[in-house]
């Protein structure tokens, strides 16, 4: 699998590679203007991609199959920082959300270190269930129960997106082993009531979704975030504006450089630029399942389902929330969008990824 790990490292360079300048084109002006500095935004992302390559590597130096011993208490830890983060003297706030540790000048997410662990822990459980997965009280309840604490903390961040995206990983995870699939959907069908109270009952979600229906119906109130995103991919055109005279990003567009970084993408670079985005992430996920399709060590096979997995669902959502496909999530771009945590924890399972795809070949 030596070519496929080749492919897979080759993509994820260009993509970072991309974030890299589109995250300087795309925040130059906002850092110059509200913190002095043109390039604060760049010289922190390259900083975070510095450690996150550091992690990478390590996690590809040793067998991946010890984390099978390290799987529970690494759940444990995880539990315990998602706890601690929800306490106002440890946890830090901003914009009414708890979900960051803040030592010094930096800040850590711990919802990002648990799709990291749900993924092992979850890999373990069920290569050690393999001939269980279809029972009720033996495999699905308990990996509910943990689901559900996990959400919960994660929720009261609040955090709907990344509870959903952890929920749906695991899902697919346990789709993939076995599970019944009426199992699921009965946990589905008794999880509507609580997203209806979630979404319809919270007034800034409902507005998203109210922003997402027909972001046009208030173009400078609700609205505003998804139409300006429409302008700049619309703005585009075909081979677009060119790399850093994008309009939406001067002060137009918010999260220009985050959670939109695919709109600026489209207004400065085009439809092609756009394209050549979405290509590499379909060869990613592509190359990524060739890896899944050969492993045979049941944790890996499970675990790399859950990476690739994680990896496409997050470009999927953010791409489909930047053209309007969706309603706005805050889910950052895979190695292209600036952001601390999650760029190090998805070069962290890359380096899993490919930890995998290395020892099935010894």
């Amino acid at each position: 699998m030596r070519e496929i790990r080749i492919s897979i490292a080759a993509i994820v360079l260009f993509l970072i590679s991309f974030g890299v300048i589109m995250i300087y084109s795309s925040s130059g002006v906002y850092a110059l203007r509200e913190l002095g500095n043109g390039s604060f935004f760049l010289n922190r992302h390259l900083l975070f991609l510095c450690m996150g390559t550091v992690l990478m590597l390590l996690t590809m130096s040793f067998d991946y199959r010890i984390l099978r011993k390290y799987a529970k208490p690494l759940l444990i830890f995880t539990l315990v920082l998602l706890v601690l983060v929800l306490i106002p003297v440890i946890g830090h706030a901003s914009f009414g959300a708890r979900r960051w540790f803040k030592i010094g000048p930096f800040s850590f997410q711990p919802s990002e270190l648990a799709k990291i662990t749900m993924m092992i822990y979850v890999a373990d459980f069920l290569a050690r269930k393999q001939g269980k997965v279809h029972s009720f009280i033996e495999s699905f309840v308990p990996l509910m129960m943990i689901l559900g604490v996990f959400c919960l903390l994660i929720v009261k961040q609040p955090d709907l997106g990344s509870s959903v995206l952890i929920a749906s990983i695991v899902f697919i995870m346990m789709f993939i082993a076995g599970t019944r699939v009426s199992h699921l959907g009965s946990i589905f069908l008794l999880t509507l009531p609580a997203l209806y109270f979630l979404v319809v009952r919270v007034p800034y979600r409902w507005r998203r979704i109210v922003a997402f229906i027909d972001p046009w119906q208030d173009p400078q109130g609700v609205g505003f975030q998804l139409s300006q995103s429409q302008i700049a991919l619309g703005s585009g055109g075909m081979y677009g504006v060119g790399l850093g005279k994008s309009m939406q990003k001067l002060f137009y567009l918010p999260a220009a450089h985050t959670d939109f970084i695919l709109s600026i993408i489209g207004e400065e670079l085009g439809l092609l630029g756009t394209l050549a985005v979405v290509l590499l992430f379909i060869g990613l996920i592509f190359q990524g399942a060739r890896i899944i399709k050969r492993v045979q060590d049941p944790f890996g096979y499970f675990l790399s389902t859950g990476i690739v997995s994680m990896i496409g669902l997050q470009a999927v959502v953010n791409i489909g929330v930047s053209i309007g496909a969706f309603p706005t999530k805050g889910l950052p771009l895979p190695f292209i969008s600036y952001g601390g945590s999650a760029l190090m924890f998805n070069m962290i399972a890359i380096g899993l990824l490919l930890n995998i795809s290395r020892v099935e070949d010894l």
